[in-house]
């Protein structure tokens, strides 16, 4: 398993999150962190205009996720998963390198919010949406379906991923 951040917790039924199977690992996704684990365990995090790609094995039964703030990190020196382009190809990486296929990944997209207008018709040139078009763009190009998305909009979404299920909890904000 993927060595944990140092804000592991260990979950149970009665912890409120989604059904379990006995206790799982819980990790709370930062932004510009990468996780993936060919164990079970639990990924959250909580995006308003950043994204999260999560990526799902549903042959390995292994996932991961990220929690990117900016699309692309263009000519920056020390570049980090703060940035889209970087954070996507570390996600696709590190499932990799777990022994996963790029052909059985599934990809599951959420934030992209303009949290900042009040208005829901908001255009594709917001920050928020920048960030979605660069992670379809990043898994189209690596052939990589996504087969469920959650964007846009005026609000933040918590966001719950199990990983060997490849299911996902979200609530609006």
């Amino acid at each position: 398993m993927t060595a944990w951040p140092s804000d592991v917790e260990t979950t149970g039924p009665s912890s409120g999150l989604p059904p379990s199977d006995g206790l799982l690992a819980r990790v709370y996704l930062h932004a510009g962190q990468v996780v993936v684990s060919a164990e079970p365990c639990i990924i959250s995090t909580i995006v308003g205009s950043c994204v999260a790609v999560y990526l799902f094995d549903p042959v390995r039964r292994a996932g991961g996720g990220n929690h990117y703030v900016l699309p692309i990190a263009g000519g920056l020196r020390h570049a980090s998963a703060r940035f889209g382009d970087m954070a996507v190809a570390e996600l696709i990486a590190r499932m990799l390198a777990l022994g996963c296929r790029e052909g059985d990944l599934q990809a599951k997209l959420f934030g992209g919010a303009s949290i900042i207008q009040v208005s829901e018709h908001i255009g594709a040139e917001s920050l928020g949406m920048k960030n979605v078009q660069l992670a379809r763009r990043v898994l189209y190009s690596r052939r990589i379906a996504v087969i469920a998305e959650d964007v846009g909009g005026t609000r933040g979404r918590k966001v719950v991923f199990r990983t060997d299920r490849g299911e996902v909890w979200v609530r609006r904000l």
